[in-house]
């Protein structure tokens, strides 16, 4: 993004030089964190970070299953593209799918006994990295303003793609 100096008849607001910077730093780093993850994870465990972040967000339900769609919000990931993931998770004996036995239309998507016990095994190498990369750089002030600006930036993503997309449903 490249610095624009201020023309009086501008109605852009462009970024002031500090804010620059920090989008520089900010946009670098979330470019960075999940690639760094992800080398450590297929390092350590053959996973990418997806694949990780989706067997423990079904190991965090009931029953560690979770349908499909829901499961797509809480991926960040377009149905369809979550599918294969899921196809290459099966392969491995990690998750298996069912039909919704509520409602049929729907599939949910099962965390099986070997995919947990890959997930514990991978686990304690990924929150290591977690903490060596972010929260052992971190004091608790930063920490807390880190999380605060977070939930600050996820609200406001929620609230423009209600407004940008009205018929979407977006998570909590």
């Amino acid at each position: 993004m490249p610095e624009q100096p201020p023309h009086p008849n501008d109605q852009h607001r462009w970024l002031t030089p500090v804010e620059l910077e920090t989008w520089r730093r900010f946009s670098l780093m979330l470019h960075k964190l999940p690639t760094a993850l992800e080398t450590q994870l297929q390092q350590d465990a053959g996973l990418r970070y997806v694949e990780y972040y989706v067997l423990a967000g079904l190991s965090d339900q009931p029953g560690h299953r979770m349908r499909m769609s829901d499961l797509a919000v809480l991926a960040n990931s377009e149905l369809s593209r979550l599918s294969h993931l899921i196809s290459r998770l099966e392969r491995r004996g990690f998750v298996r799918r069912e039909p919704d036995p509520t409602n049929g239309r729907y599939t949910h998507a099962i965390l099986t006994e070997a995919g947990r016990a890959h997930l514990v095994e991978a686990a304690p190498g990924h929150v290591a990295r977690v903490r060596d990369l972010v929260f052992d750089v971190l004091d608790p002030a930063v920490l807390d303003s880190l999380r605060t600006a977070a939930e600050k930036i996820s609200e406001r993503i929620d609230r423009r793609e209600q407004q940008d997309c009205p018929g979407s449903a977006v998570a909590p």
